[in-house]
């Protein structure tokens, strides 16, 4: 009964009473970004746009984008939660509502919210539900967080176009991602930002369906 309880604990989002109390003040988390040294936090130059993704493991995720041309930080932090100021432990005890979620700052002159979704949808599977692979847990959740209504029209017909060619492929799952206005992103403690360069024998990222969208991101 003990695991029955936990798996469901692990898989199912918290009600507001169940949600853990969290803090007002944020966790401590690092200043600059260990690859580009730009500042994690904003204030960002004018121009720049925000984008927040939830792909499974964020410590894999973050160095999907940080290299891409037109990205000027990226950061690893929780939204789509309740907890305020969530730590790591307490996220991962799925009592917040948190997922593991990638902010990326980019120039849309250079690099397109299209060209980051596209990517988003291939590089994991969004038809797994509550989990990527072996990972399983509500903060392992597929979900985009979206910044402005453009954002948000853009994810869904992304999304759609995604699930197409999913079945052209043959391939029978439906997309179960979030899609939804960002409500608040907190920044992960300063050991999680960038983990995959400070620790090069890190666990890979989550294995996408092999599905491509026709057009190459």
């Amino acid at each position: 009964m003990f695991l029955v309880e936990m798996f469901q604990r692990k898989t199912t989002m918290p009600t507001a009473a169940e949600a853990l109390a969290g803090r007002a003040e944020p966790v401590e988390t690092a200043a600059l970004h260990f690859v580009s040294n730009q500042p994690l936090k904003p204030p960002f130059a004018d121009g720049l746009e925000i984008a927040y993704f939830a792909m499974g493991r964020f410590s894999a995720a973050e160095k999907l984008f940080w290299a891409l041309p037109g990205v000027h930080v990226t950061a690893t932090g929780y939204a789509g939660g309740l907890t305020p100021n969530p730590t790591y432990q307490e996220v991962l005890s799925s009592l917040t509502g948190h997922t593991q979620t990638i902010m990326v700052v980019f120039d849309p002159q250079q690099l397109s919210y299209e060209a980051l979704l596209k990517l988003f949808f291939e590089r994991h599977d969004p038809t797994q539900a509550m989990r990527q692979g072996n990972d399983i847990g509500t903060f392992f959740r597929s979900a985009i967080f979206t910044t402005s209504d453009a954002q948000l029209a853009q994810a869904g017909r992304v999304r759609d176009d995604y699930q197409a060619a999913l079945k052209q492929a043959g391939h029978t799952g439906r997309i179960v991602t979030e899609i939804c206005p960002s409500e608040a992103f907190y920044y992960a403690e300063a050991s999680h930002q960038q983990h995959a360069a400070r620790n090069t024998g890190s666990q890979p990222g989550a294995r996408g369906t092999g599905v491509r969208f026709p057009d190459p991101v």
